[in-house]
């Protein structure tokens, strides 16, 4: 096989427990001997791992395709190796030109402009999810990175009383081992349950629209035809798979390594105006989605390696984002570091919609806890990381300690039966 795709064949299994360990060091590893290659994990599947070929590849929707085809690579979501059971994506399973059809209807809800209109809900839960610890001085840091779970519960119209199963079964079929009784309970419980709730509230909103963003979808046209509801159910499904996983994974990483800093973290409390280009570098240093994968549907040689129909490609934005040949000192966080041209939301038609959403949330979190608890510390013996790193990487517990505060929002504030309990224990 080596002769015949001239191109070095490696086993390299992003979901393994070695890969877990290191994800930095085994992309390093790879990008420095074999930039394009050939893994031999998970049926076969080419893995990118240099800035140049990740960029490329992704805005190359000819030959990589986006779509979902059973036929390669079995069913399931197509940008993830292996694929996970996961009900179609739109439109992050399309490609152009049905791709720009889907895209025109999520981008006015994604847009700067659309994110500032939910400012108010993104303080509110940032600092609910605060309050509900901030007494006691000793928390689970992880319990306010829901904040982005419950944001995107509420956003979208859903019961936020249920935000908990969104979260904990999304980042289940992502982070936990296939054969571990809380993937099963996702997979065979917890995820056929959101999709009821879900379908039951599309429904609803079809007949009688309110002010949200199901609303406003399922009452959205296609190329001048009206949306199906089966549609607005698979943006819906997207939204909320990117909205419970990625943002969450950033703050995470992030609150951990600026503990680990305290001069960096003391710079970013003496001047919050650096939190801006300070996430930059952190997205491009932690990139809390890894890597996705593309269905080649177009011979060609890429890269020096010949490509076949019907192969499968992970382009991993984490390795691209450590590139030397692209940053200075790549494995350094510099909270300057200016320009910033990571890939951390992608690159191309795909790149992340949601990106302006993540990072508005992202900001408050990291703003909130400088400026609440800024004298955290991390009981780094009891960190527990996601069991899988493949895709998302990121702490599923920080247990830490800080000097007590006060809340700051009035009774009543929050609706009734919603819990702030974390939902990755």
């Amino acid at each position: 096989m080596t002769a015949e795709r001239r191109c070095p064949v490696v086993h390299f299994d992003h979901h393994s427990q070695e890969h877990a360990d290191d994800p930095a060091g085994a992309y390093r590893r790879l990008r420095t001997t074999s930039p394009v290659a050939w893994s031999d994990a998970h049926g076969g599947f080419w893995v990118l791992s240099s800035y140049d070929a990740v960029f490329e590849a992704a805005r190359d929707d000819d030959v990589f395709s986006s779509q979902r085809l059973d036929q390669y690579g079995g069913p399931g979501l197509s940008v993830v190796i292996p694929k996970t059971p996961m009900h179609k994506h739109i439109p992050i399973e399309l490609d152009p030109p049905e791709f720009r059809s889907f895209r025109k209807v999520v981008n006015p809800i994604a847009s700067p402009a659309a994110v500032e209109k939910v400012e108010d809900m993104i303080v509110k839960w940032t600092t609910w999810f605060i309050d509900e610890l901030i007494e006691s001085g000793d928390a689970d840091l992880a319990q306010v990175i829901g904040v982005p779970s419950i944001v995107t519960i509420d956003w979208l119209g859903l019961p936020v009383e249920h935000w908990q199963v969104y979260a904990r079964s999304h980042q289940a079929t992502l982070a936990e081992p296939t054969d571990s009784p809380v993937y099963k309970q996702a997979v065979e419980v917890d995820l056929p349950w959101c999709s009821e709730q879900m379908r039951e509230t599309i429904s609803a909103r079809k007949a009688e629209p309110r002010d949200d963003v199901i609303s406003y979808l399922v009452h959205s046209e296609v190329d001048g035809r009206p949306i199906t509801e089966e549609e607005t159910f698979s943006i819906v499904e997207l939204l909320i798979s990117g909205g419970v996983g990625t943002t969450a994974s950033l703050v995470s990483q992030t609150l951990v390594w600026l503990y680990q800093h305290p001069d960096v973290r003391q710079e970013l409390i003496d001047d919050p105006s650096l939190v801006d280009r300070a996430l930059e570098e952190f997205l491009r240093y932690f990139s809390p989605t890894q890597a996705l994968a593309r269905t080649v549907i177009g011979e060609t040689e890429f890269h020096g390696c010949p490509v076949s129909v019907g192969d499968r490609a992970l382009l991993s934005w984490s390795s691209a984002n450590r590139d030397q040949t692209q940053f200075d000192d790549p494995d350094e966080v510099d909270i300057h570091r200016w320009p910033n041209r990571h890939l951390a939301f992608g690159v191309g038609i795909h790149r992340c919609a949601g990106s302006h959403l993540g990072k508005r949330m992202a900001k408050e979190m990291l703003r909130q806890v400088l400026e609440r608890m800024p004298d955290y510390v991390v009981d780094v013996s009891a960190l527990k990381r996601y069991p899988r790193q493949g895709v998302n990487t990121g702490w599923q517990r920080i247990p830490a300690t800080f000097t007590p505060g006060k809340r700051r929002l009035p009774p009543g504030a929050v609706p009734e039966g919603v819990s702030a309990a974390a939902a990755r224990s």
